[in-house]
């Protein structure tokens, strides 16, 4: 009996086979900070709007409101100065620089003339004209001689005319003269004999008991001042008129012509200008 022969069939069988989905890869979740609590939910800005979000540092810069026209006025308060204040500060700068100059050409004269201040001192006083007996009315004479030392090796000195000695018997004027004109060189000492004369000088009862008591001490004092205009020449430069001015406290033992100073203290200045 012969076998029955089936047609072949060359797909593959088809068979129902059951596959498990695949498993969900977990990856290891990375560590979050806790959200912070919330008082309150925010409260979304209106529709077509914007939130725009300012660093603290310029918040701090803008006036608040109540402050806005306080700040606003010192502003324009601050600009309307600037002007002067430029002004002021280019003045101090000028002043600066003209007293740093005048400091300059200070030290550089000092340390190249090494000025010395002229020395002056009364030598000897001759004293006529006093009666002290006969009438309240005198016309002393004095004859000055004073010594005029010029210590300086690039400086001279032109003693021009206006000059005046005076002398004073307490606060009464007793005589006035004046200071030859003369031009004294460098390292000079010159000695000069100025007469001073009085006419008709009234003394108290008081000046008259009292300079009788003095003479008889030895101790008349007297009180010499001495004003003299001059000019300062420097090599060939000659400065403007400058005043020196000398006043001597001193006594004499007797109201003639060989009266002797006792004893004299003066003081020196210069007025210049």
């Amino acid at each position: 009996m012969a076998d029955r022969v089936h047609p072949r069939d060359d797909s593959p069988p088809q068979t129902t086979e059951f596959k498990p989905p695949p498993a969900a890869v977990h990856y290891p979740e990375s560590p979050t900070k806790p959200d912070a609590p919330r008082s309150e939910k925010p409260v979304p800005p209106p529709p077509g709007t914007y939130v725009i979000q300012i660093p603290k540092d310029q918040v701090y810069r803008v006036p608040p409101p109540e402050n806005a026209k306080r700040h606003e006025r010192l502003t324009r308060r601050k600009r309307s100065r600037s002007p002067c204040c430029c002004c002021l500060c280019w003045l101090l700068a000028l002043l600066a620089a003209l007293i740093f100059l005048v400091g300059v050409a200070a030290a550089v004269f000092y340390f190249v003339f090494r000025p010395e201040a002229p020395d002056y001192s009364v030598e000897r006083l001759s004293i006529s004209g006093f009666n002290l007996t006969s009438s309240r009315w005198v016309s002393p004479e004095f004859d000055v001689t004073v010594r005029a030392n010029n210590p300086n090796d690039k400086i001279g000195i032109y003693y021009r005319r206006g000059s005046s000695v005076d002398v004073y018997y307490d606060s009464v004027k007793m005589a006035t003269g004046s200071l030859p004109i003369f031009y004294q060189g460098t390292n000079n000492v010159t000695v000069f004999v100025t007469p001073l004369k009085g006419s008709a000088v009234e003394l108290t009862s008081g000046d008259r008991t009292a300079m009788i008591d003095e003479v008889g001490k030895g101790q008349v004092p007297f009180k010499l001042t001495l004003r003299a205009p001059v000019k300062i020449k420097v090599g060939s430069v000659e400065t403007w008129e400058i005043t020196v001015k000398v006043d001597c406290d001193l006594t004499v033992d007797k109201l003639t012509a060989t009266a002797e100073i006792g004893s004299k203290k003066c003081d020196y200045g210069v007025d210049l200008w």
